[in-house]
This record gives C-alpha cells, sequence and structure tokens, in this order.
C-alpha cells in the first residue's frame, strides 16, 4: 500500500471551495478548507497530481514538524534539534518563506533568519560545513507558518508558486495573476460551451487560462521544474505515467475564445505569446478598442473584465467605466459579463444593477466581482 501523508494547498481567499472540489476530482482524501489553504491526504501520485492539475492552487506543501514555540530563541532551537539532514544534504541549497500571525512573531524575515541559522548550525555542528541560501533556484524550498506560537515547518512541493506557467514567454505591464484569473473563470460558472470574451485582454490570462479549462488542459502540463523533482524519493517513472495519462484526456474542441487589446505594443507581445504556446487555433485575439466594438454572433456570450482599477477616483477611470457599462448594454445583448475591480467608487458608473457578487482579493486589493446579465432593454441602476 503506498504511503498516504498530510499536504495542504494554498489559494485565494474566495477560492477555498473551488479548490476542494479541484481536489475530490484528483481523488484526495479527508479535504477541508481553513482561510487560504485547503488541507487533504494523499500518496505521492495525488501530490504529483495536485502540482500538475490544480488551477486555484498557489503551492502544494508537505509539513514535517510541528511545535508551539514562545519566542525566537525557542523557535532557533525548534530548528536546530529538527533533523533536516533526513530531506536534504550539507551540499544542497535551500530558502525559506515565512508567514507569522501573533504579537511574539511579527517580523516575517526575522523569522526565516533565525530557522535558517538553526539549519546552518545543525549541520555545521555534525559535518563541519554547511547548506547553501539560495533565493533563485534552490534545491530545497521551505516554509514557514506561525500561528498564535504554533509553528509548522514544511517542504514545499512546487517549488515556485503555481501560477507560473510558463506561457507567457513575453511579459507585459501588471498582468492578471493565474490562479487569481482560472479561479474567477471557475467562479463565474462558463458552461465551456459558449463563447468566451475578454474585451481588455492585456497579456491574455483570462485567454490563457479559459483555453485550458475549455480544452482539459491541466495548468502545469508543460512546466518544467517542481521542487518535489531535486527530493530523495523523486519516482520519474510514476511522474512520466501521469503525464501521459493526462495528455489523453486533453479534448479536442473547444469555444471560441476572443480577446480584444487596443495597445499595439500589448498586442503583438500577447500574438507572441500565444504562438509561442501552440495555441493561435484556439486563442484569437484582435487590435481592437472594445468600446468601438460589437457583439457580432446572437448566441450567448460569456465576458470576464480587468479593467484599469486607479489608486484614486478620477473622472478619467469613471469616464471608462462609464463607457464598458454604455457598451455592454448597447452593443453586447444576450451576455454574461463578469467584472472585477477595486475601484469600488468607479464600479457604480458600470450603470447596472449586479445579478452576483464575490470579494476577492487581487494581491492585497480587496475586490468586487460582479456578474451583469446583458439583454436587449437592460435598465440602469435606479438611484
Amino acid at each position: 500500500m503506498k504511503e498516504i501523508f498530510q499536504m495542504s494547498a494554498k489559494t485565494f481567499y474566495g477560492f477555498e471551495d473551488i479548490l476542494c472540489e479541484e481536489l475530490k476530482k484528483i481523488e484526495a482524501i479527508d479535504v477541508f478548507k481553513s482561510n487560504r489553504i485547503v488541507h487533504f491526504k494523499g500518496n505521492k501520485e495525488i501530490m504529483y497530481k495536485a502540482n500538475l492539475c490544480l488551477r486555484t492552487a498557489l503551492k502544494i506543501l508537505l509539513p514535517i514538524a510541528k511545535k508551539k514555540v514562545s519566542n525566537y530563541e525557542s523557535l532557533y532551537k525548534f530548528s536546530f534539534d529538527f533533523e533536516w539532514e533526513k530531506y536534504f544534504d550539507k551540499d544542497s541549497s535551500f530558502y525559506i518563506n515565512s508567514v507569522c500571525f501573533g504579537k511574539d512573531f511579527t517580523h516575517s524575515l526575522y523569522v526565516s533568519q533565525r530557522v535558517k541559522d538553526g539549519i546552518v548550525d545543525r549541520f555545521r555542528k555534525s559535518n563541519g560545513s554547511r547548506p547553501t541560501v539560495d533565493k533563485l533556484n534552490p534545491d530545497v524550498y521551505i516554509d514557514v507558518h506561525i500561528d498564535n506560537n504554533f509553528c509548522t515547518l514544511s517542504l514545499n512541493s512546487s517549488g515556485r508558486n503555481l501560477n507560473q506557467r510558463g506561457y507567457r514567454k513575453k511579459s507585459t505591464e501588471a498582468p492578471l495573476n493565474e490562479v487569481l484569473a482560472s479561479g474567477l473563470i471557475l467562479l463565474s460558472n462558463w458552461n465551456k460551451k459558449d463563447d468566451f470574451l475578454d474585451p481588455m485582454c492585456g497579456g491574455g490570462t483570462f485567454l490563457f487560462e479559459a483555453c485550458m479549462i475549455a480544452k482539459n488542459i491541466p495548468p502545469n502540463l508543460y512546466r518544467k521544474r517542481f521542487a518535489f523533482k531535486k527530493w530523495n524519493d523523486w519516482d520519474q517513472d510514476l511522474f512520466i505515467n501521469i503525464l501521459k495519462s493526462l495528455t489523453k484526456k486533453i479534448k479536442d474542441t473547444n469555444p471560441s475564445i476572443l480577446g480584444f487589446e487596443k495597445s499595439k505594443n500589448t498586442f503583438n507581445k500577447l500574438n507572441y505569446n500565444i504562438k509561442n504556446s501552440n495555441l493561435s487555433d484556439f486563442i484569437s485575439v484582435s487590435n481592437t478598442d472594445f468600446f468601438n466594438s460589437k457583439k457580432e454572433s446572437k448566441e450567448n456570450l460569456h465576458i470576464l473584465i480587468n479593467p484599469p482599477y486607479g489608486v484614486r477616483i478620477g473622472h478619467e477611470l469613471e469616464k471608462i467605466y462609464g463607457l464598458i457599462g454604455d457598451t455592454l448594454k448597447q452593443k453586447y445583448h444576450n451576455t454574461n459579463a463578469w467584472i472585477i475591480s477595486s475601484n469600488f467608487e468607479a464600479i457604480k458608473r458600470i450603470g447596472l444593477k449586479p445579478s452576483n457578487k464575490f470579494k476577492i482579493y487581487n494581491g492585497k486589493l480587496e475586490s468586487k466581482f460582479l456578474k451583469y446579465e446583458i439583454y436587449e432593454g437592460s435598465k440602469k441602476i435606479k438611484n
């Protein structure tokens, strides 16, 4: 019988329920949610699948030690006493990421520093030499979580966050986080049959994620680096068999996935990324200003928009939101339109009553994710 162990998947606020369902689909067991994290159990195969398949997970953690610590000195001792040599040796490199809550631990960088001190002092005492810290490409990723003096040490099986899918070779300004985009699409309940449009697509994150969802392409199928590949128990044969199985489940057909981008420079970069990802047959983008466009088909259309937020309330931003609402009402009948924004004043200029809404965080920005059902004769909000 393959060993079953505890794991945790970190996510964004508001996506916990979606992540639970994703985990159940890959046959994880004992799934239960907390704030921005979902705990589950599984074997090595489930861990590999979680890293490859979960669209709303930021990273997959393997807890290896837990203990109550009262101050930075006891945290150092906890780190020093732990048998790190079970997981890596003196020639390895490592990196520590820490998150802390509570009155006794308020500085995450210092938490990382004290855990690092414990690790290197332990190796130095027993081996005469120590592993190195590498922020760019370490062999081992360690996560430290302290909540009211309860410290959990975990190995990060993903390495760099799982939103780094690998399809964006040329970067664009302030691209939407891939995990956030995927979660929003799933939250919007797109049926994967109606045509999909992002009319202000920028770097095209919504388009890439929608395409992978529609075609059942695992989000990290083509990602090269996972931290677990450098672990002592790395099973290459198992991993290859999982890849083959997942590839067979990719669907041949998908609805039209469309994007508008008025900036020529951004449009050119997006086009390059689409072609480089071999998705030109499934994603179509045009160098178009949404405000000068209209719905070409009478069929149902699913729209997701991530408009500018702005850190200030100004007439220009209010005008943009007003134009979004006018364009939808006048030119996009028979449409479900979803908009995410952290600018709660500007979004009132849409001029439509949302039929559904969610609280979401885009980074540290509290945002609203709002659904507008557009039909002929849609009425403005009555003040």
